[in-house]
């Protein structure tokens, strides 16, 4: 159902993929928009090792809530900062595609455990993650989605 890279060469293996979700912030989440046109949004995102699942935090109105009404399948895309190899100009990024199913999670305790630890990605302050979540726990809505696919490659910027 999926494609594979045609460039194998330059596939990631699956624990660099599940890296790349641990340690970056945030990336670009694709839902199917408005008229058919795809909707890309940059997201802050946590990758629980737990359960193999990606959360992102949201508000409760818009367009990306609009479409997820309409269809469940999204894209999530991310990719660390790269390197250089001495002496060559080119950045060495790896990237990393997620294919899956989006679902929000009604839980309140669910979501103030996963917002807690999306926090954390941020800041160390327990005090301001603690205030914020009080304030804001109510109104907020937690996307959860399940991976059905992952695949990632080391592109070169050259």
């Amino acid at each position: 159902m999926f494609r594979e890279l045609i460039r194998k060469k330059k596939q990631l293996p699956m624990e660099d993929c599940l890296q790349v979700l641990k340690t970056e912030t945030r990336g670009v989440l694709s839902v199917m928009g408005d008229d058919g046109y795809p909707y890309g949004m940059p997201m802050n995102h946590w990758y629980n090792e737990e359960d193999g699942k990606i959360y992102f935090h949201s508000g409760k109105i818009g367009h990306r809530l609009d479409a997820l009404r309409k269809g469940d399948k999204v894209s999530f895309c991310t990719y660390d900062q790269g390197y250089r190899n001495p002496g060559h100009w080119a950045l060495n990024v790896k990237s990393v595609i997620v294919f899956g199913r989006m679902q929000v999670v009604e839980d309140m305790d669910r979501i103030v455990d996963i917002t807690t630890k999306l926090s954390h990605k941020f800041t160390s302050d327990d005090a301001y993650i603690q205030k914020e979540i009080a304030q804001y726990a109510d109104k907020t809505l937690l996307l959860e989605l399940t991976p059905e696919h992952i695949c990632g490659k080391l592109v070169e910027e050259s």
